[in-house]
């Protein structure tokens, strides 16, 4: 006997509400031979309509594999980002021969020094890089200028090297110490160009690294020989320098013609920044390992971590402190790159109080001070002076000596 449970008639579909685009289960293909003419509307089941499936799949597999690639591929841009605030303790270490003239004190606050990072970028990184605030990408000529990738490391080492020497020098002087200062040769950091260069000069002619060490005939064994002859010289004036390029030692005269300073227009220049080339004689050793950290940026930070090391109790007060900025011989703060970047990291670190150069640009310290929010002070500080005063506040220790005038 042929079930009748298997169709579905005319009447049943106007009569019950059945949606017959679903259970296959519920409706048969098939009828008997018994009931072909029985005038019955038999409704076959509507198969899942999937069109949409493989241009779906497609796409997936088109994002997933533009992800993957542009993750992979390298492109001529580079980040400033948020890198890591450290202490400086750690990395400090005196020799039998120092430890004979200084007793040592490490401190249960050390200070923390700053660092940003910037590395080459993958296409994503680029791209996701432009959408996080804390993340400045720079493309080739931003970061570099006119040097090469090879040419800025190995000034930024040099400066490292050099600004340890000059924190050293600062902070043993403060404590009573005979040390000196002197220049060393002038070396090419960066360049100084007008917006449309004329074909002599220095940016043009000259490389970031070059050594100079001769000025129109006359030989500048350092850079404090120079500066007395650029007041014989005007804008314009077409001098000879002798220059021992990077890496090589052999010797090269290049012409260059002498520009106008554009923060004085009455003051000649060559057209470069000089590197960071003093040189420093202390009574002992102190070493700073930095790694592969480059740049004078950590200058303030060495000079207080090493005054907090050689002198008893506690010179942040307990208080958990960072610093940026570059020292001078003078005990001068300079102004330094990335402070945005760096207060991130600071702020990740948990410090309660960051100085920073108070010569950087008010727009710069405003960023600073939306990124530290209410739990980090920022504090901006001119010289060592005013950092000194600023912890002595906070209940930090004072500095034996501390009345010597430099």
């Amino acid at each position: 006997m042929t079930s009748r449970d298997l169709t579905v008639t005319s009447r049943t579909v106007s009569d019950m509400s059945i949606d017959t685009t679903t259970t296959s289960f519920s409706v048969s293909p098939e009828v008997s031979e018994e009931h072909k003419d029985d005038n019955q509307v038999v409704i076959a089941p509507r198969q899942r309509n999937m069109w949409w499936a493989i241009p779906m799949f497609t796409i997936v597999w088109l994002i997933t594999g533009a992800i993957i690639i542009s993750s992979l591929v390298r492109v001529d841009y580079w980040e400033v980002a948020p890198g890591s605030a450290e202490q400086v303790s750690p990395r400090l270490s005196l020799d039998n021969d120092a430890l004979q003239l200084a007793d040592r004190f490490r401190p249960k606050s050390p200070v923390l020094f700053v660092t940003a990072y910037g590395s080459k970028l993958s296409a994503l990184d680029a791209l996701l890089g432009t959408l996080d605030p804390d993340v400045d990408v720079l493309n080739r000529v931003q970061k570099f200028g006119t040097a090469t990738p090879d040419q800025q490391t190995t000034v930024g080492f040099k400066a490292m090297i050099t600004a340890k020497q000059i924190a050293e020098y600062v902070a043993l002087r403060r404590l009573g110490y005979e040390a000196s200062i002197s220049y060393g040769e002038l070396i090419i950091d960066r360049f100084v160009c007008e917006a449309e260069p004329r074909p002599l000069s220095a940016c043009l002619q000259l490389a970031v690294g070059d050594a100079i060490t001769s000025f129109d005939g006359i030989e500048i064994p350092t850079l404090a020989d120079l500066l007395p002859l650029m007041k014989n010289y005007s804008p314009g004036d077409v001098v000879k320098l002798k220059i021992t390029p990077q890496k090589s030692n052999e010797s090269i005269t290049k012409e260059v013609e002498l520009i106008a300073s554009p923060d004085d227009q009455n003051r000649t220049i060559i057209g470069v920044w000089p590197a960071d080339t003093r040189i420093v004689r202390l009574p002992f050793e102190i070493d700073i390992d930095t790694d592969q950290i480059g740049g004078p940026s950590a200058g303030l930070a060495f000079t207080l971590a090493v005054l907090d090391e050689l002198t008893p109790g506690e010179l942040t007060g307990g208080v958990k402190v960072a610093a940026t900025g570059t020292i001078d011989g003078d005990e001068t703060v300079g102004a330094i790159g990335a402070l945005r970047q760096k207060t991130v990291a600071v702020k990740a670190a948990g410090a309660k109080v960051f100085f920073v150069p108070s010569s950087q640009s008010a727009e710069e310290l405003e960023a600073a001070r939306r990124v530290a929010g209410s739990k980090l002070r920022i504090a901006p500080v001119a010289n060592l002076g005013e950092a000194l005063a600023i912890l002595r506040e906070m209940g930090g220790s004072d500095i034996s000596n501390d009345a010597i005038e430099l």
